[in-house]
């Protein structure tokens, strides 16, 4: 006879009986934890350089990780002294020449001028601001807060440290940007930037961007400055202990300038392995003329969401 068209009236079931009436169990493989710290500051040049790269990593290889974005403190305020000597930076406009540099070099556009006519004096205030976001709101808020600052700063040439600027770019995430803005300027705020901060130096981190992946026996990697690709995908790799990793299939170009807003033609080249000289037609043939506008700016297209 089979055992599973016999069916108990007091248990309720047909077929064979275990000993447990409720039970946990779990079908998905277990996954390592791997966390991943990015540790920046809005106004890193190398970070802003680095965005091409970071966006594809963390949309193909995303789900192997929990991403942990660090506020690092790259300019508390001006001083005397020398703030970067190996780059040769002692004053602001100092920065203006090397942003320009790497905006050219990376191909991911920086004016720089402000530096010159109203520089930032601290990276501060709009690090606070991130930590409230991420605080009261949510990390994919504070990450898109500290997208449209770099925007604002490295290509439009505003001082994102001034407070009319910051509400502005708070208020167009649709949250109250002098709500967030006055409540940066508190204590608490400044020590949620403290802890940042600690954690940054309890990772030995020294400069910016860098990336640390740890595992669930707190082993890891650290990658320091602006790297290809395949050094984040290598790293990821040798803390899981894999020879090979799954990646998610790319989002569709209408579905990622929706998102994203705006994107630069180096960010396209990046997400979609297009050649910079095909990028107009590869545009043409994924999006509809009335989704998207082409411009031009610092000698480098950018795409905006209609």
């Amino acid at each position: 006879m089979n055992n599973n068209m016999i069916c108990d009236i007091n248990t309720g079931v047909c077929g064979e009986v275990g000993e447990e009436v409720m039970e946990i169990i779990d079908f998905n493989q277990p996954q390592k934890a791997i966390h991943l710290y990015y540790v920046t500051d809005p106004i890193c040049s190398h970070c802003w350089a680095l965005e091409p790269v970071l966006r594809r990593f963390e949309h193909q290889y995303g789900h192997y990780f929990k991403l942990h974005t660090v506020m690092g403190g790259l300019l508390e305020k001006w001083h005397d002294g020398p703030i970067d000597p190996a780059n040769g930076i002692y004053k602001p406009a100092d920065v203006a020449v090397h942003w320009r540099e790497v905006g050219e070099h990376y191909r991911m556009p920086i004016d720089g001028t402000l530096m010159i006519d109203n520089p930032v004096q601290s990276s501060y205030p709009p690090s606070r601001v991130f930590k409230v976001i991420q605080k009261y709101h949510s990390d994919a808020t504070a990450s898109e807060y500290l997208r449209r600052s770099r925007e604002a700063l490295f290509v439009f040439n505003q001082n994102i440290s001034d407070n009319p600027v910051m509400i502005e770019i708070v208020n167009k995430l649709g949250l109250d940007g002098e709500a967030i803005v006055n409540e940066a300027e508190q204590s608490v705020s400044q020590q949620l930037l403290e802890e940042d901060f600690a954690l940054a130096r309890s990772l030995g981190v020294r400069g910016f961007p860098t990336i640390i992946m740890t595992n669930e026996e707190n082993k890891g990697v650290k990658i320091v400055g602006g790297r290809p690709l395949d050094y984040y995908i290598n790293g990821l790799k040798q803390v899981l202990n894999e020879e090979e990793l799954q990646p998610n299939p790319l989002p569709s170009l209408s579905s990622l300038l929706e998102k994203e807003k705006l994107l630069f033609s180096k960010e396209i080249e990046v997400m979609y392995d297009v050649e910079q000289s095909e990028v107009h037609h590869f545009i043409e043939k994924e999006l509809s003329p009335d989704h998207y506008q082409a411009n031009e700016i610092l000698g480098e297209s950018y795409f905006t969401f209609k």
